[in-house]
């Protein structure tokens, strides 16, 4: 598509998604869900990025004028939005965020009744729209015309509804929190607070430009180091809108997305709520996870890269848990999208049962080396296609054998062929990455 990839409309914010195209999908929106005696309701938030202000009134004006009531949570999460389409009975939800990219950029993701990512094909319709390509959609008049509601108590609802998920209480233990100055900031500390833990924050002041920047999930040292100054008893780390989590134990050492697969499908398991004993990843997940997964005798599916096809996997078979390596997990139980503070306490409940140090509760987990490497690139399909390109893959697939693995695959929201091998030596990984990376430059297709 031409606007939307897999996690919504995303670009850099007046340049490649602008005011006038959030306008467009606000009119859309509102215009699509309309039926007779029926008052279109939908649900804004938005990270702490300096354009969402913007975004946020534009979707609102397209979404009034075409005669929808909006309602306004501000700053939250998008597994907020996600949780209060499904329990108010919203037609539709809108996240401002572009995720865990820098704060210039910015996005829109629709949510549908169910909590889902928005269907491929009205997204279709939407751009079709954007781009005159379908006839200019009515006006809403007199009476008909849409009303904006702050709505800041649907945030208070999410966080009592996380509260309620905690099995134990969490007296005597140190949480260290990475808010990545972002949407977790006005959510995590409290919910972690109430539960009796003694919180460490950092990254809690956003002020428009600063999400995401040496902080937060993507820029897990940080953690690291907070982790290991204040010897708190675990950290977690969340992205801009707070739909993946990373940890770091009691060591130091990082817990990422297959770790946490492992750690809560194991527990799952044992709980005798791993539904059809399987675990759902993506291409992405380590060799390492699977050969643990089969150790313990766990089954596990893969999808393409992207929350979005994990959960329809999920939903279409009935599967507990999965999710990314970066640290988008869906538990199923309680949601039906990725969702950062949920995961930390489904990995507080899984250490606390087992009553041992979080260190030793993924020790059977060997993680392979992995390098990837991200190629901005002119044009991505004309790369990805490149015979000389396909050659170098078929070189690279061949010399490391059933030692390892290549993933060669063009990125959903960027202009970028994502280069990833994993090999037994760290020195293999940067020879095998280096190959095709210098099969995409030999024939002109890196920018830079």
């Amino acid at each position: 598509m031409k606007y939307f990839g897999t996690d919504g409309f995303r670009g850099e914010a007046n340049v490649t998604l602008n005011v006038e195209h959030a306008y467009k999908v606000g009119r859309f929106l509102g215009h699509y869900f309309q039926r007779e005696d029926h008052r279109v309701r939908v649900i804004i938030g938005k990270d702490t990025r300096l354009s969402g202000y913007m975004f946020e009134t534009a979707l609102a004006s397209g979404l009034t004028a075409s005669g929808a009531d909006v309602y306004e949570l501000h700053v939250t999460t998008t597994p907020s939005v996600s949780y209060l389409v499904r329990e108010e009975d919203f037609d539709c939800g809108i996240m401002i965020s572009a995720s865990h990219n820098p704060y210039y950029d910015n996005g829109i993701k629709v949510i549908n009744a169910k909590g889902h990512k928005l269907e491929a094909e009205v997204e279709e319709q939407i751009e079709a729209y954007i781009d005159g390509e379908i006839p200019e959609l009515p006006l809403a008049k007199k009476e008909k015309i849409g009303r904006c509601f702050d709505y800041v108590k649907g945030r208070d609802r999410y966080i009592e509804f996380l509260k309620g998920l905690a099995k134990y209480r969490f007296d005597g233990k140190t949480v260290a929190l990475d808010l990545a100055n972002g949407s977790a900031s006005s959510i995590a500390k409290e919910v972690f607070e109430s539960l009796g833990a003694h919180v460490i924050v950092r990254h809690d002041q956003p002020n428009g430009t600063n999400i995401n920047r040496d902080c937060g999930s993507t820029h897990i040292d940080s953690l690291q180091s907070l982790v290991y100054d204040t010897g708190a008893d675990v950290g977690f780390a969340y992205d801009g809108d707070a739909d993946r989590c990373m940890a770091v134990d009691d060591e130091g050492k990082v817990i990422d997305g297959d770790h946490i697969l492992y750690l809560c499908g194991q527990y799952l398991r044992d709980q005798g709520k791993l539904n059809k004993n399987t675990v759902v990843t993506t291409v992405m997940s380590n060799m390492g996870l699977y050969r643990a997964l089969d150790a313990l005798g766990i089954r596990y599916e893969q999808t393409a890269v992207g929350d979005k096809y994990v959960c329809e996997n999920m939903m279409e078979n009935d599967y507990s848990i999965g999710g990314e390596q970066s640290g988008h997990i869906i538990f199923k139980e309680h949601a039906v999208t990725g969702d950062g503070i949920l995961t930390s306490l489904m990995i507080m409940e899984a250490w606390l049962a087992a009553d041992r140090p979080l260190s030793e509760l993924t020790g059977e987990l060997v993680i392979y080396p992995q390098l990837l490497v991200n190629v901005k690139v002119k044009d991505k399909a004309a790369a990805r296609e490149d015979e000389d390109v396909l050659r170098a893959e078929s070189e690279v697939t061949e010399s490391l054998g059933t030692a390892g693995r290549l993933l060669l695959r063009e990125s959903g929201t960027e202009p970028l062929i994502r280069v990833m091998v994993e090999a037994e030596t760290e020195e293999l990984c940067k020879k095998n990455v280096n190959h095709i990376v210098q099969a995409l430059r030999d024939k002109g297709h890196v920018i830079g």
